[in-house]
């Protein structure tokens, strides 16, 4: 992973779009980031299992928390990267996986978060890449739960799977068709 920061110099930044494998993928080789995890926020059960969440029945989604050095790469930065790893006018979720635990959002940790995000958001809906309204919702932070570890660094334990898996889903095809290969996957 990207940085030999201080881990007191690091900041956090959650992001859900979809399968957490996808979006962990996303972050993890970005210069600056330290490390990307899987995990479950937004919900109503504490420590929550992947078992309980992919009933869609906790409220939590799929999520990654993102480390990062902000000398080396900004949360503008990371959001630039979200929106070209996701389809954000999907509100039912995120190409084959569908529920409430695959929706996208940005958890703010603070308000400067939140107002980058929100401006972020606000570009991109008036950038006319896509003809659909934005989906993503913003939202406060709320406690993040570790995912289970095997889990954790998928793409890289399990690349030909991964590979299978993010092909197989349609997110590989369309990113690349919205990005022209700028995407973050």
């Amino acid at each position: 992973m990207g940085s030999d920061a201080n881990q007191s110099s690091l900041q956090d930044a959650i992001f859900a779009g979809g399968c957490f494998w996808c979006i962990e993928a996303a972050f993890d080789l970005m210069p600056g980031v330290a490390e990307a995890i899987s995990g479950y926020t937004g919900g109503d059960v504490e420590d929550p299992t992947y078992e309980e969440v992919v009933t869609g029945t906790t409220g939590h989604l799929e999520a990654v928390l993102v480390r990062f050095d902000p000398d080396q790469v900004s949360y503008q930065e990371l959001l630039d990267q979200f929106w070209r790893s996701i389809d954000p006018t999907d509100p039912g979720g995120q190409f084959y996986d569908r529920g409430s635990q695959y929706e996208t959002a940005i958890f703010f940790l603070d308000d400067e978060q939140r107002e980058l995000a929100e401006a972020s958001k606000e570009a991109l809906a008036e950038s006319g890449v896509f003809d659909a309204p934005i989906a993503t919702k913003i939202r406060q932070a709320e406690p993040f739960y570790v995912a289970e570890e095997y889990h954790q660094d998928y793409a890289t334990k399990y690349l030909q799977r991964y590979k299978m898996y993010s092909v197989g889903s349609g997110r590989e095809a369309f990113l690349e068709e919205t990005w022209n290969g700028e995407s973050g996957d």
